[in-house]
C-alpha cells in the first residue's frame, strides 16, 4: 500500500484543527471526514481508515472526555500523540465586524478558550460540533450578526472575513492530538505514526474497598513510575462508578512494569494499557 492510499479519519470538516493535525502527521494521506469522534474512531475499528487523528487534550480547556470514554469502551490503541498550537479567531461574512456580531458559533472547547472575549463582547454563544462546520454554517446564514470561532485557514475556504485574530485567553493554547490504530494493524499508517515509546497512557478502575485508589498509586509509584496525569471520569454504564485515566513516564513492556500491572490487580479491576508515545511532540514545528 502506497502513502497516498492511507485514509486517515478525523472529526470534522477541511479547515478544521483536527484536519489540519491529520495533514501535519500525514500530509500524503486521504483524509477521511466524520461528523463525530465515535464516528471517526470505528473508521478504524470498521477497516474504512488505517488510522483516526482525535483531540485527547487542550492547554486550556483541558481533556476531551469523550475520546476518553473511547478509550476506555474501544479496542484501539495509541501510538502517538502530537502537539498543535492553536490560534482562535472571530470570523463574520462580508461587510460584518466585531460591533455587528450578536452571537458566535464554535465547538465548545472553542467557546471555552475563547471564554473572556466572549464575556467582555457580550456575545450570545451557541455550541456547535466543530468549527469548521461553524465556520460554514455562518457562511450559509449569510448574516452579520452571526460570527465563528475557528481558524484563519478556515475563513479562507469559506469566503469569510477575520474580524479578529488570536481571540483565545490562552496565548500558549496547544491542543495534543493521538493518533489510534487497531491493534492487530501492520500498515504505513502504523509506521509513519509510531512514536519511539517514553510514555504510557494506562486507564485503571478500583476495586470496592477502602483505599484503593491510594493503594494503586503507591504500587505504581513504589515502581518508580511518575504519572504525569491521573484523572478521573464517569462510567456511563453504572451510577457513580469512575474510571482513572493515567499517563506515565516510562514503558510498561519490561520485567519492573510485569510486576508493577500484577500488582495493581490487587487494588484494580479492570487495567488497561492503551498505549506509548514521544511527549512534546510538535506538529509543524
Amino acid at each position: 500500500m502506497s502513502e497516498q492510499k492511507l485514509k486517515i479519519a478525523y472529526s470534522g470538516i477541511e479547515g478544521s484543527f483536527a484536519a489540519m493535525a491529520v495533514g501535519g502527521i500525514f500530509p500524503e494521506a486521504e483524509k477521511i471526514s466524520c461528523r463525530t469522534f465515535r464516528e471517526a474512531y470505528d473508521a478504524v475499528g470498521n477497516g474504512l481508515a488505517e488510522a483516526a487523528v482525535l483531540p485527547i487534550e487542550n492547554s486550556y480547556a483541558g481533556e476531551v472526555g469523550q475520546v476518553s470514554d473511547l478509550m476506555f469502551s474501544g479496542s484501539l490503541q495509541v501510538i502517538g500523540v502530537y502537539e498543535l498550537s492553536i490560534s482562535q479567531c472571530l470570523l463574520g461574512v462580508e461587510g460584518s465586524s466585531v460591533e455587528s456580531i450578536k452571537t458566535v458559533i464554535s465547538h465548545p472547547q472553542a467557546l471555552e478558550q475563547c471564554g473572556e472575549y466572549i464575556a467582555h463582547h457580550g456575545f450570545e454563544s451557541i455550541p456547535y460540533e466543530n468549527t469548521a462546520r461553524a465556520a460554514k454554517e455562518v457562511s450559509d446564514r449569510k448574516d452579520v450578526a452571526v460570527g465563528a470561532i475557528a481558524s484563519s485557514e478556515t475563513a479562507k475556504l469559506y469566503g469569510l472575513s477575520i474580524l479578529q485574530y488570536d481571540i483565545n485567553e490562552s496565548s500558549q493554547n496547544v491542543t495534543r492530538f493521538a493518533v489510534f490504530t487497531r491493534r492487530d494493524s501492520s500498515n504505513e499508517a502504523t509506521e509513519k505514526a509510531k512514536q519511539t515509546p517514553k510514555n504510557t497512557i494506562m486507564i485503571f478502575t478500583i476495586r470496592d474497598f477502602a483505599g484503593a485508589l491510594a493503594r494503586a498509586i503507591s504500587i505504581i509509584g513504589k515502581h518508580n513510575y511518575n504519572m504525569r496525569v491521573i484523572r478521573s471520569r464517569p462510567v456511563k454504564e453504572f451510577n457513580w462508578q469512575y474510571y482513572f485515566y493515567t499517563e506515565i513516564e516510562g514503558v510498561l513492556d519490561s520485567e519492573e512494569g510485569w510486576r508493577m500491572l500484577e500488582q495493581l490487580k490487587t487494588a484494580c479491576e479492570k487495567i488497561k494499557v492503551i498505549g506509548t508515545y514521544t511527549p512534546d511532540e510538535r506538529i509543524g514545528k
